[in-house]
């Protein structure tokens, strides 16, 4: 019976470390930052009604800084700003354009309600945006790494 154990227990083992799911992006560091977005500030109200994003600047955190879309029922997502298919450049912070962002080294676009990116090209393979951790306290959001 112990037998049985320890060859289901490598098994598992084995199958469970499959090196595609925890591959991490070659392209962008993951920081350390911690930033508090209190919504009652003018600046950061647009962020009190659904589907509406705000770009938040290097200085407050993250790579290139970093996006903030309301989901609603205080559920709000984060995304680092700098795109996650190639190493940080002069073009590789990306653009809001309403619930999308989009990266002006080659054109790509991705939705900010779950990070993916929506003109996936053929044959290549590419990486979807990096997700920052959310926290909602009262009126603020926490967004850290």
């Amino acid at each position: 019976m112990t037998k049985l154990f320890r060859i289901l227990f490598i098994a598992l083992f084995i199958i469970g470390c499959d090196s595609e799911d925890t591959q991490r992006n070659p392209y962008l560091q993951e920081l350390g930052f911690r930033f508090d977005i209190n919504t009652n500030l003018p600046l950061y109200s647009p962020l009190t009604n659904t589907g509406n994003a705000l770009y938040f600047p290097e200085h407050n955190g993250g790579i290139r800084g970093f996006f903030v879309m309301n989901l609603g029922f205080d559920n709000y997502i984060a995304f680092e700003a700098s795109c996650p298919n190639h190493a940080p450049n002069d073009c590789s912070t990306m653009k809001l354009n309403g619930s999308t962002v989009i990266c002006s080294c080659e054109d790509y676009e991705y939705t900010l309600a779950n990070g993916l990116m929506i003109n996936r090209p053929d044959g290549i393979k590419v990486y979807d945006l990096l997700n920052y951790r959310t926290q909602v306290s009262g009126n603020v959001i926490s967004v850290f790494n």
